[in-house]
């Protein structure tokens, strides 16, 4: 009986020391205050900013910003590095046509990074960015939305604003369940401030290509105007981004 009470305090004592360390586990809230991880973001203003994951693609990104300049709106690309690289044209239309050009990984990768190797992942596509089009990106997306205390702190240090995607605006658009059902998923909760998540490249993305103009067609009628994230960060919450211009070769 007494091993069995000493075996049952030992227990109690390994229970109460693991406890505190779940408690201490950092959620969505405790990274916003940060001010540097963003979901969405609050305004009165009727703005939205439009966001395409794994470009460059020399197929679909080209068709995805012709639809944009038919509708005169602006949107954010968080690009692979490897993909800018070999595609370095789309990344020069895509600044020279106003829109905003994001980190997302090298790779393509992120999750289980440590942070020398995410450090350089983030190094290596912002020098890639910066060497096509003389222009360093400051925002960056982590890799399927995960995020941990080791990610967000990396990218901060880095001088990076954090933007991950508004939770109601998630499309899934490449499980391709259609056009029509892309569509309707951001138009049917649409509010302003949204960050919309949507994907330029990673495999056949005609729905996507098809959904985007319905989408767009929908927010002109209703007033909204699709600017990049940059720019709804200054107006919603006066961050002025840190991106910075170098003459491009």
């Amino acid at each position: 009986m007494k091993r069995f009470c000493w075996i049952l305090f030992i227990l109690l004592i390994i229970l109460s020391s693991v406890h505190p360390a779940k408690a201490a586990r950092k959620t969505r809230n405790d990274f916003e205050k940060t001010d540097h991880a963003f979901w969405n973001l609050k305004t009165d203003e009727k703005m939205v900013a439009i966001t395409f994951d794994d470009g460059p693609d020399p197929v679909y990104t080209p068709q995805i910003l012709d639809t944009l300049e038919k509708y005169h709106a602006k949107a954010t690309f968080f690009v692979i590095g490897a993909h800018a690289e070999e595609n370095p044209h789309i990344i020069q239309r895509e600044v020279e046509e106003g829109h905003e050009v994001a980190n997302h990984t090298y790779h393509h990768f992120s999750r289980f990074a440590g942070k020398k190797v995410l450090a350089k992942e983030l190094a290596q596509t912002s020098d890639t960015i910066q060497s096509i089009s003389g222009y360093r990106p400051s925002l960056f997306r982590p890799v399927g939305g995960y995020y941990n205390d080791t990610i967000i702190q990396t990218a901060i240090k880095g001088n990076y604003e954090v933007i991950l995607w508004s939770w109601h605006q998630d499309t899934e658009d490449w499980k391709r369940p259609g056009a029509d059902k892309i569509a309707r998923h951001v138009i049917s909760s649409v509010r302003p401030g949204d960050i919309i998540l949507l994907h330029d490249a990673g495999g056949d993305r005609s729905q996507t290509v098809k959904a985007l103009d319905t989408i767009l067609k929908f927010l002109t009628k209703e007033g909204y105007e699709c600017v990049t994230v940059s720019e709804m960060l200054y107006r919603a919450k006066s961050i002025i981004p840190k991106f910075q211009l170098f003459p491009s070769d």
